[in-house]
Order: C-alpha cells, then sequence, then structure tokens
C-alpha cells in the first residue's frame, strides 16, 4: 500500500458540516454589505511580489518572514497574497474605478502567509475585506464601525467582542516617536526578549504588541505615540469618539494599538474576543490615505477592514448560537430494479425542473428495500417516493412522509401538486 500524502501544514479542509455555519455566516455578512451599498470585487490570488513590498513595508514580519514568493518560468517575482487592500487598490488604479465614482467595495477569499500554526492561525486563512475610496471625514470611519457592529448583533456575537480604537497619526508623526520609543527601549535592552531585540531598530511599533509581562510593566513607562500627534489627526479622532458615544457604541481607546503594515495612519482599529485562546483578534482595520499614490495613484482617502472567517466562525461554535439544521433532503427518490432507474431520473429531473429549490436525492446503492428506505430516514429527509414496475404499470407513485410516519399513493400530476403543498412551493 502506498504512503499516504496529507495535506500542507497549516493548510486544511474544510468538511460539509462546518462549512453550514460558514454560508450561513457569509450570507448574514453579504446581506449587511448589500444594505450598506458596498459592492464586491474579485481579486486574483497572485499578484507580483513588488506591490506588497512598496505597500506593507520591507521590515515588517509579512514581508520579511511571512510571504509565499516565487519566480514564475519568466523569473518574474509572484506572491500568494498575504492581504486583500493591496490587490483591492491596485484594482482600482488599473481599471479606473476611480474615474467611475465608485467608492465601497467588499471581497472574500483565501489569503497566504508563512506563520506558526495554531488554533485560529493558519497558513491559508479566509479574510472578508472592506474597502472605501475617496473620503477623508470621520463620518466613513463611523459608519465602517456602525456596519461591523450590526453584522456582530446579527451573528449573535456582540456580547463576546470589544473594540480598541487608537489614532497612529501621520508617516511622519510616527518617524518621530519611533527615535523617541527606540531611545527609551535602549535603555531597558536587557529587559527584551530576543523577538523583541530583532524588532528594535526594524519596527520597534511591534514591540508594543509583545505578550511579555515583563516587558509590558516596563512599556507601562514608555514615550506615548498620543503626544506626537499632530492636530489634525487628534482632531478626527477626537470627532469619531464624539460620534461613537452618541451612537452608544462601546470602545476601548488603546494608546498602544497600532497595525502590523507600514500603509495605516490616523484612525486603526481591532475588535477582540476572549473566547478563542490566543488569536483573539477577529476583526482589524484602519485609515490608509497615502496607499493610493505610493502604488501610482492619486492622492485619494482611503479606509478598511478585514475579518477573519475562521477565527469568526471558531467564535460562534465555541459559543453555540448559530443553528443551521435544516433538512439535508427534501425529497429521496427510490427505485426498485435497476431497469427502473431511468424512470427515476427522468422524474427527479421533472421535479428540479418545476421546483428547483428543492432538494432531490436519487438513491443509487444496489442495497435491499429496506435498507434504502433506513437511508432516506437517516439522511434526514422530508419524504421518500418509491419507484417499482408496479407503480409504473399503474402510472401511480407512493410517497411515505418520512416525518409524520404516512403513506400515499399518487398519479404523477398529483404527486407534482402534493410536493408543492410539502413545501409551500
Amino acid at each position: 500500500m502506498n504512503k499516504k500524502i496529507n495535506s500542507v501544514r497549516g493548510m486544511h479542509d474544510y468538511l460539509p458540516e462546518e462549512l453550514k455555519i460558514w454560508k450561513k455566516v457569509e450570507n448574514i455578512i453579504k446581506q449587511i454589505l448589500t444594505s450598506y451599498c458596498y459592492e464586491e470585487i474579485r481579486l486574483p490570488i497572485l499578484e507580483k511580489t513588488k506591490i506588497f513590498q512598496r505597500a506593507i513595508g520591507n521590515v515588517t514580519d509579512v514581508v520579511e518572514k511571512e510571504m509565499y514568493s516565487f519566480k514564475d518560468r519568466k523569473g518574474n517575482s509572484l506572491t500568494l497574497r498575504p492581504e486583500g487592500t493591496v490587490g483591492c487598490v491596485r484594482a482600482m488604479i488599473e481599471n479606473n474605478l476611480f474615474f467611475k465614482k465608485k467608492q465601497r467595495f467588499w471581497y472574500l477569499g483565501p489569503m497566504f502567509r508563512y506563520e506558526r500554526p495554531q488554533k485560529g492561525r493558519y497558513r491559508q486563512f479566509y479574510q472578508l475585506g472592506v474597502e472605501v475610496f475617496g473620503l477623508n471625514t470621520a463620518d466613513i470611519d463611523l459608519e465602517i464601525i456602525l456596519l461591523i457592529s450590526r453584522l456582530w448583533k446579527c451573528l449573535g456575537v456582540d456580547p463576546y467582542v470589544k473594540l480598541e480604537i487608537n489614532s497612529i497619526g501621520s508617516k511622519l508623526d510616527r518617524i518621530k516617536y519611533q527615535k523617541e520609543l527606540v531611545f527609551f527601549l535602549e535603555k531597558h535592552k536587557n529587559f527584551l526578549d530576543e523577538d523583541s531585540k530583532k524588532r528594535l531598530y526594524t519596527n520597534p511599533f511591534r514591540i508594543l504588541d509583545s505578550k511579555n509581562t515583563v516587558l509590558q510593566k516596563i512599556l507601562k513607562k514608555a514615550p506615548l505615540l498620543k503626544n506626537y500627534i499632530n492636530s489634525s489627526s487628534i482632531n478626527h479622532f477626537n470627532i469619531l469618539c464624539n460620534m461613537m458615544n452618541s451612537h452608544e457604541i462601546k470602545y476601548i481607546h488603546n494608546h498602544n494599538l497600532v497595525r502590523g503594515l507600514d500603509y495605516y495612519n490616523s484612525t486603526v482599529f481591532e475588535w477582540k474576543t476572549d473566547q478563542i485562546g490566543s488569536q483573539n483578534t477577529i476583526c482589524a482595520g484602519g485609515r490608509y490615505d497615502s496607499l493610493v499614490q505610493e502604488l501610482g495613484g492619486n492622492k485619494t482617502s482611503a479606509i478598511g477592514f478585514a475579518i477573519g472567517i475562521e477565527r469568526l466562525v471558531l467564535l460562534i461554535r465555541s459559543l453555540n448560537i448559530l443553528s443551521c439544521k435544516e433538512e439535508e433532503i427534501n425529497i429521496y427518490i427510490i427505485f426498485i430494479g435497476e431497469s427502473n432507474k431511468v424512470y427515476a431520473i427522468r422524474l427527479s429531473e421533472e421535479i428540479r425542473n418545476i421546483y428547483p429549490k428543492l432538494k432531490i436525492f436519487v438513491d443509487f446503492l444496489t442495497c435491499s428495500l429496506s435498507k434504502k428506505i433506513k437511508n432516506a430516514v437517516a439522511s434526514s429527509a422530508h419524504i421518500a417516493i418509491l419507484i417499482g414496475t408496479n407503480e409504473i404499470k399503474k402510472n401511480c407513485f407512493l410517497l411515505k412522509d418520512l416525518k409524520k410516519g404516512k403513506e400515499y399513493f399518487f398519479s404523477k400530476s398529483e404527486l407534482i401538486l402534493k410536493i408543492k403543498k410539502f413545501f409551500n412551493k
């Protein structure tokens, strides 16, 4: 026997039982996005490596350690997308969508990062991304937060997630702050863990996110970014906070909250939960008002967010709050005798033509009638239709109501009408 080949580490299969919750979550997400007039866009999984290097930053963990990059047959460096914002901006510029006055978009699909796999963190993971372009006031920041809040309420997870928000000012503000932060951390270099020492001169902002308890105590005395932020960003953030207060949105102003990608500025936020372990960020985003220009477009304000679908589904399953019970099969067709198979298939197609939303299953297994009926019951089918030689000769069918344990004989025309009554079609 040949040795079996397992899936790639950090990538896994999504099986039917799990996908029932996924589909329900996705449907709710799409309904809410539609109600806010966001339009779907579908983006390539592969992009040119240099676009992520330019946009995300060469000294970020994503670019330095986590991207799946390779060269194609012509020697071009390509990368499996580690996030969706950069590709969406590229698509906006390339397809002249800014000139078509298109502003609000969403996309859903797999992303790839070479990280250490653990619960809630995978090397292939699915994200919902939402992006808005061309609006620079706090009104759109508020709309984004209201949209996400509505989603949590519709999914039933609202009590289990909390919003952390901050303003990180402009790039120039962060350069000034970074110098002071590095100067402070150098004085406490002996207390830095190995990971923080590596980041000290390349990406010191990530040290603020450290889970090291000793380091967290030291950071309480560190200079605060808020003291280096320009007045325009402060004013924008204060207006947003006042609007959130008026809409009774609960939030925590986390002064140490930064995002791991270089393109963010001004408003940044994360929704976290304490229900699923250490990978506790369900949703994150913020403003990126310079990214369009960085990638070759005109200066355009922008804001967006991403939701990790695996983590969201993990939260929902841990809380057991989203019921996905439904009939696996509406109509289970059983034929008796191989010669009657063609008739059973024809009947199933006729029913589908009339009732395209019904789930109809034809049992092709070569087993006894009693076994087929047991299979129909085990599949949670609502009704079973039995087709045998005698039924065909008499032009009638035996219909079994598997929910109520009743049986009926119908002609084909009567059967079609009865199906309508069964399923309110």
